[in-house]
């Protein structure tokens, strides 16, 4: 676990902010001293764990086109720029989990609306006041959240694995094509956790032999930490 962190100066947005390895990182990032906004789709939850952590809270749906300029106009007025922001929403398609001969089509659709394309669309929206937090010596780092199904062939997880495959490889694209901007991006895989996701997805399995959403939260901050430049806002601490 991360000790003696001083995360004051930076701003940090997170979609899927309400449960699982999304929850674990508001409250960590929080408590750390950042200044962090989140976004989800249940306004209950979302004003839950905003008055639980001081972060502020969006309700919003990264699936559907219309909220994503709402998303990012609230993020960026909340926080007063953006400094990272991570891609963690994710949606399984269908549920329970179906073979591709049996998946529907807007099952499909539905978790490249979500993994890919609403992952697109709120970094594009972003774009700009990352390239100006990057331009002013801040740093500027985009999070896509990925799983090892992008990169195996687990059968009847074809919807999600196609759709967290095709964010890797637009995160490695826009990796390169960022560089003159000074944004960072960064596909990681947290490993299978202890999620309502994962439960969603295999309701048999032992959580016992899952990785726990605040360990993972933990290794992806200290991700952003060798990510970011040194000092570039995290104003006085040190790694404990």
């Amino acid at each position: 676990m991360l000790t003696n962190i001083d995360f004051h100066g930076l701003r940090v947005a997170v979609t899927g902010g309400t449960s699982g390895l999304g929850l674990a990182l508001v409250r960590q990032l929080a408590a750390q001293g950042a200044s962090v906004a989140f976004v989800a789709r249940t306004a209950a939850n979302v004003e839950r764990i905003a008055d639980e952590t001081g972060a502020h809270g969006i309700v919003g749906d990264l699936g559907k086109k219309h909220d994503i300029y709402p998303i990012a106009l609230q993020v960026t007025a909340s926080l007063g720029g953006l400094d990272v922001l991570i891609n963690n929403a994710s949606s399984l398609g269908p549920v329970p989990l179906a073979l591709l001969a049996d998946t529907e089509c807007e099952d499909l659709e539905k978790a490249l609306a979500v993994n890919l394309v609403g992952a697109f669309r709120l970094t594009k929206a972003l774009f700009g006041a990352l390239a100006t937090s990057a331009r002013e010596g801040g740093g500027a780092l985009v999070i896509n959240i990925s799983s090892d199904a992008a990169v195996n062939a687990y059968p009847g997880w074809g919807a999600y694995g196609a759709s967290k495959a095709a964010l890797a490889h637009l995160t490695a694209i826009w990796d390169e094509e960022a560089k003159d901007d000074g944004i960072r991006f960064l596909a990681l895989d947290p490993g299978d956790m202890d999620t309502p996701l994962h439960a969603l997805a295999l309701p048999d399995a032992d959580p016992a032999t899952l990785k726990q959403p605040d360990l993972a939260a933990a290794e992806i901050i200290e991700k952003v930490l060798d990510a970011l430049p040194a000092g570039a806002t995290l104003r006085a601490g040190a790694r404990g």
